[in-house]
């Protein structure tokens, strides 16, 4: 089996004290879909940005498809990863015509420019905006779209390079319950599919945990407090260390919850 990211004794420090993350080790191999879960603050996005090649660790050894950060042009790394999150969505420009912000992930830019795009390109990005439900709207502006339309179109910008490794940050955030149950669908059929990229989707919430997800990193104060195959790892007592509160956890349905059980 394909090690698609490979995390030895990683840290991130930003100054004296505060610590993002605190020596991770972590194995992602092809075909795997893992969901990381944490409070605020305890280094979700931070491993994100790393495994993303945007953020060096501050210590360790990151390996990514082949390749070990710090010795490779992350700008020949990066259109291999696909990633979705709200601070790349908050960077296409308001007025980008839809179509155009996915296809110009091919340059790997944000804003549509002078560059020439082949009907291939083109092809691509009309296929992907089909099967996330929002080809419709190839033509509106960007900034003129719902919350859940632009998660789509984001999560559709991120699988233009056909990516070996798909980042999602809570691509659940600010939907309504309608906008969730349809993307956890939408999500699903990605996880299930056996052509799909190996995936990373970071959440707060477990009921947007998609059927198909093998995998589960719980983390807190940027440590990890379990990894490993889903079942075993996403457990009610590793849940509770995890968030420091008594909590119990179903899985009906396929689907996970978590409540209070103090």
């Amino acid at each position: 089996m394909n090690v698609v990211a490979k995390l030895t004794d990683v840290s991130v420090r930003r100054g004296a004290a505060a610590v993002l993350l605190d020596d991770v080790s972590l194995q992602i191999n092809e075909g795997e879909r893992w969901v990381v879960i944490g409070p605020n603050g305890a280094g979700k996005t931070t491993l994100l940005a790393v495994l993303s090649s945007q953020l060096y660790p501050s210590g360790g050894t990151v390996l990514l498809l082949g390749e070990t950060l710090g010795k490779v042009d992350v700008f020949g790394l990066r259109p291999r990863i696909g990633i979705a999150s709200p601070s790349v969505g908050a960077r296409v420009p308001g007025h980008e015509p839809v179509r155009d912000a996915v296809v110009s992930a091919a340059y790997g830019i944000l804003g549509r420019w002078r560059e020439a795009y082949d009907e291939m390109d083109l092809d691509q990005a009309s296929r992907l905006l089909d099967a996330w439900q929002v080809g419709h709207l190839a033509d509106r502006s960007f900034g003129t779209l719902s919350d859940g339309e632009r998660k789509r179109v984001e999560i559709a910008r991120a699988l233009m390079t056909d990516p070996e490794l798909l980042l999602l940050d809570e691509p659940g955030a600010g939907l309504d319950l309608a906008g969730r149950e349809g993307l956890v669908r939408s999500l699903t059929e990605l996880c299930q599919d056996p052509d799909s990229p190996t995936v990373v989707l970071v959440t707060h919430h477990l009921e947007e945990i998609p059927q198909g997800i093998t995998h589960a990193l719980l983390l807190n104060h940027g440590q990890v407090v379990a990894a490993g195959p889903i079942d075993k790892t996403l457990t009610s007592a590793n849940l509770s260390e995890a968030y420091e509160m008594p909590l119990a956890l179903t899985h009906e349905g396929g689907r996970w919850s978590a409540r209070s059980s103090s």
